[in-house]
């Protein structure tokens, strides 16, 4: 038996650029939340949530229909680069981010609630500018927030079935994820290949949670 490992890189891939791009919009965006008196900020909050109570396939099909070429988006993105955004894997990229949002933003916003302002306040005094402040002193004060933000998101993305199938697809070397393989695999019975692949994603969605779990019980023996 030979398993074709292919969807496997791809996936991992994805999860990586998703993972760095969305940390970079994550970070400020989460610090802007925790300490926004926006009266729009339970409705932002709510939005950013989404995915987390939408199926999958409900926010595939609206991202089908954002990112195709009879879209506003989509025909914008056709005419720069000749190219449609469904069925691509930068179509793929867009929707892993928006499917895996709340998991970037929720960990650091409330990492960021809890560090508080007190440290940050003290740099400004003593003349550190915004962006100084913000990478010199809140971030590091956030880390356990961001690595387990990191981790949860890089995670949640390999995982990830419903918005993929949607907006990707299946085609080989370009949106052919893991778990789209896996469904393959059972639908044409082939049970030993979606055995085997299966068996690398628990064992890795195992590995993620223990991460996780040891990080943060290491975080609260430190604060004792």
């Amino acid at each position: 038996m030979t398993v074709d490992l292919g969807p496997l890189w791809l996936t991992v891939k994805l999860a990586a650029v998703t993972t760095v791009l969305l940390m970079l919009f994550a970070m400020p965006f989460s610090w802007w939340l925790a300490h926004t008196r926006s009266r729009w900020k339970p409705a932002i909050e709510a939005v950013t949530a989404l995915p987390l109570v939408l199926p999958p396939t409900v926010l595939g099909f609206y991202l089908l229909i954002l990112m195709s070429p009879n879209s506003t988006l989509g025909g914008a993105w056709v005419s720069m680069t000749g190219d449609t955004l469904t069925f691509s894997f930068t179509g793929l990229v867009i929707a892993s981010m928006i499917y895996s949002l709340p998991f970037a933003v929720q960990p650091l916003q409330a990492a960021f609630e809890q560090a508080g302002l007190r440290a940050v306040e003290a740099a400004r005094t003593l003349g550190a500018g915004p962006i100084d402040r913000f990478w010199s002193v809140a971030l590091p004060m956030a880390r356990r927030g961001l690595l387990t933000a990191a981790i949860l998101t890089f995670a949640h993305t390999i995982g990830e079935f419903g918005v993929v199938l949607m907006v990707g697809g299946n085609i080989p070397g370009e949106t052919k994820v893991i778990s789209i393989a896996i469904y393959e695999h059972v639908e044409t019975i082939r049970y030993a290949e979606a055995h085997v692949l299966s068996a690398i994603l628990m064992v890795f969605s195992f590995m993620v949670l223990l991460v996780v779990y040891v990080s943060n019980r290491q975080g609260q023996v430190s604060l004792r």
